[in-house]
């Protein structure tokens, strides 16, 4: 069953219009198909768990975005299983880690190998991909809105605040190297309470923040934003300047349909 490809985002007719900022390129005039998974949670045990997606999203779509969680806990076995069904995408692939590659301390092994295997990184990095953008990176939590912790009180406190501030601030930095006027974030923690509701209210503050929301919502050149993490959360939601912010975990996914993964056209 093929995917129905979503509507054009950023510059569709329901788009609000937005000032581009000084310097950008518009690209080509062709759209990319972009097509977007995260928590695929790839385990030592598992045998070819998603040989099908790999195989087949190059007839859906010209990149893949990967949004982590991609294995269960950050093993050496689990990356190699993941990257025996992973080489059979014949179209680029760019990721970010989410926190179950950090379970076992060995995160940058984990970046290496999937580097390795041709998937473009983003830690720290920005990459553009036929006129189209790609920036992020994992992100953290903290929570939303009014309820978002703030730096208070304890020192350790004060301390997990600055962390979020530093995560932000390293997201940004890959946003800001991007000249592209259609550009796509990629994280692994929600930047909006949208796409985390139908999650429990007491675990909000730990699928994501709005502090990511507030980086994003300062460039006008994103087109749309991709995380997973949130898997009984809600599919779609709206930075507060209206940029689309896409779940795209597998769970999720699998409510909407068949397809393994979700297309885009910027």
């Amino acid at each position: 069953m093929k995917p129905s490809t979503d509507a054009p985002v950023g510059g569709g007719a329901h788009a609000d219009p937005q000032t581009l900022q000084p310097g950008l390129a518009p690209g080509p005039p062709k759209r990319l198909r972009v097509a977007a998974v995260g928590d695929l949670h790839v385990g030592e045990t598992h045998d070819r768990p998603h040989r099908e997606l790999f195989d087949r999203v190059h007839q859906d779509a010209d990149v893949l975005c990967l949004c982590g969680d991609l294995v269960n806990f950050g093993k050496i076995r689990e990356v190699e299983i993941l990257l025996e069904d992973l080489r059979g995408c014949q179209i680029p692939m760019v990721g970010v880690l989410g926190n179950h590659e950090h379970e076992c301390g060995r995160a940058d092994e984990v970046i290496g190998m999937l580097c390795d295997a041709g998937v473009q990184m983003l830690t720290g990095q920005a990459y553009e991909i036929e006129g189209v953008g790609f920036a992020g990176g994992k992100g953290f939590i903290g929570g939303f809105g009014r309820y978002m912790l703030s730096a208070f009180g304890e020192a350790s406190i004060k301390a997990f605040v600055q962390e979020a501030v530093e995560d932000a601030n390293h997201i940004e930095n890959s946003i800001r190297m991007l000249r592209t006027e259609r550009s796509v974030v990629l994280l692994h923690y929600s930047p909006v309470v949208d796409t985390v509701m139908g999650e429990p209210p007491e675990i909000h503050a730990f699928l994501g923040s709005s502090r990511l929301g507030e980086t994003i919502d300062r460039y006008d050149n994103i087109s749309l934003v991709v995380h997973g993490h949130a898997h009984r959360g809600a599919p779609e939601g709206r930075t507060n300047k209206g940029t689309p912010v896409y779940n795209v975990a597998l769970p999720v996914l699998k409510t909407l349909g068949e397809t393994p993964y979700r297309v885009f056209e910027v």
